[in-house]
């Protein structure tokens, strides 16, 4: 059993740890996977954020991923800890008790553990380095120490070793965290609609009655293309797992076996299918209704529609919250009436917008309050560069100055130096 569901779940995280949605796109592509090299760009809260755009790489989304997939890497290392964790449940694994076997574990694989703690010590204190700069802080009056206590999945107080206290923080922080995402997808979601529809609406303000009329008739037409799509079958429902069993697996429909089918997708053997294993399931119901060639299918809506399926297999299936699926919870779920007999999947088509008009309204007023605020910032920029440029020129023709002196100043040396010789004045006379 893994430490943890490594799930496929990406939101932008601020420097200092808050989850935020970013409003406006970064001007480039990093990974998420805890590298040091990192976008720094204005976040929607004000403050300077790291941009965690979506890589292609499988991560939590997490800030400190790297350093937790490390970690857990490491950790399977040693024969004890792997034996342990195998053995663990969840309640173990939570309530801090595993973390006291780590005490137990061989000397190489704690002094690695310490070397992965300073690394992402070191990688904590250059975002918060990054972060005074841009706010023009002082850092050097700056208690770092303290400024490290705002991160949670490690101990501050002892930036050298990894010790029993790190394992317990890292867990606890991660399940936390983990725990939230769902929800935290959902509000970015909601976020990047509502952004959607006030870029539509402002686009269509722009155009003359005639064009607009026009523009709109072609937006119904491209809904109307999306809304046409082949019947959705329910996660998790006996019709989409046989869909899968055929078209995935190649396997014959009518020799559909649920433990066989559970083995099968269980990509890396553990035991379990975790949220990554499971949303894999979903490809093909997703194809009939987003194609990223086509212009009307929304890929952000493809991803949010991804997380429902999840959501709903996992409200259904897994039955001790542990964010995991069990053989024993999946072939119970079978036994279920909802499991030969599933209601039609509403997609989100069918279902009411995301939002209200009163919360686009609010939306739209912070986004104008934030473009206040970039147009005052642009603009002092803009001041502070002319200032730049008045005191550049000042100093070039300070500078001309200067060598004009110099020129003169060498000039008048070579005049000096080839100036014929006077004879002698007033020589005594020899006789």
């Amino acid at each position: 059993m893994p430490l943890f569901c490594l799930s496929s779940v990406r939101l932008s995280v601020c420097v200092v740890g808050c989850l935020s949605v970013r409003l406006y796109p970064s001007m480039c592509d990093v990974c998420v996977c805890g590298c040091l090299s990192v976008c720094i760009h204005p976040c929607v809260c004000g403050c300077l954020s790291v941009c965690l755009y979506p890589s292609m790489c499988d991560d939590t989304g997490l800030y400190y991923d790297r350093y937790l997939r490390e970690v857990i890497e490491v950790l399977e290392t040693d024969p004890h800890f792997r034996e342990k964790l195998q053995t663990a449940n969840t309640e173990d694994i939570k309530n801090g008790r595993l973390s006291k076997e780590l005490d137990l574990v061989g000397h190489h694989v704690r002094t690695r553990l310490d070397e992965l703690k300073r690394q992402e010590v070191s990688r904590l204190r250059m975002l918060l380095k990054a972060k005074l700069d841009s706010t023009n802080t002082q850092s050097l009056q700056m208690d770092h120490a303290s400024l490290l206590k705002q991160f949670e999945h490690l101990d501050p107080h002892n930036q050298n070793t990894f010790e029993a206290k790190d394992l317990e923080l890292l867990i606890s922080t991660a399940t936390k965290d983990l725990e939230n995402y769902d929800a935290e997808r959902h509000d970015e979601f909601k976020r990047y609609e509502m952004l959607k529809e006030h870029e539509r609406r402002e686009y269509l303000k722009g155009l003359d009655q005639e064009k607009r009329e026009k523009e709109e008739k072609r937006m119904e037409e491209l809904k109307d293309k999306h809304r046409k799509h082949p019947k959705v079958n329910a996660p998790g429902s006996v019709a989409q797992l046989r869909e899968v069993w055929e078209e995935t697996d190649g396997l014959d429909p009518t020799e559909f076996n649920p433990k066989t089918f559970f083995k099968l997708h269980d990509a890396n053997g553990d035991g379990v299918l975790d949220e990554q294993e499971l949303e894999a399931l979903f490809a093909k119901e997703l194809e009939k209704v987003y194609d990223p060639k086509n212009e009307e299918d929304d890929m952000m809506e493809m991803e949010e529609e991804r997380l429902r399926m999840r959501e709903h297999v996992m409200k259904n299936v897994d039955i001790n919250q542990d964010r995991l699926v069990s053989l024993e919870e999946f072939l119970k779920s079978t036994d279920k009436k909802e499991f030969n007999n599933p209601k039609e999947w509403d997609t989100l088509d069918d279902t009411k917008p995301v939002f209200t008009e009163a919360e686009l309204q609010r939306f739209e007023a912070e986004l104008h309050t934030k473009e206040e605020e970039l147009g005052r910032r642009a603009e002092s920029l803009r001041q502070e560069q002319d200032l730049l440029k008045e005191r550049g020129k000042a100093l070039e023709a300070q500078r001309r100055e200067y060598q004009q002196v110099d020129n003169h100043h060498l000039l008048f040396q070579e005049a000096q130096n080839n100036l014929p010789a006077e004879p002698p004045q007033n020589l005594p006379i020899h006789t």
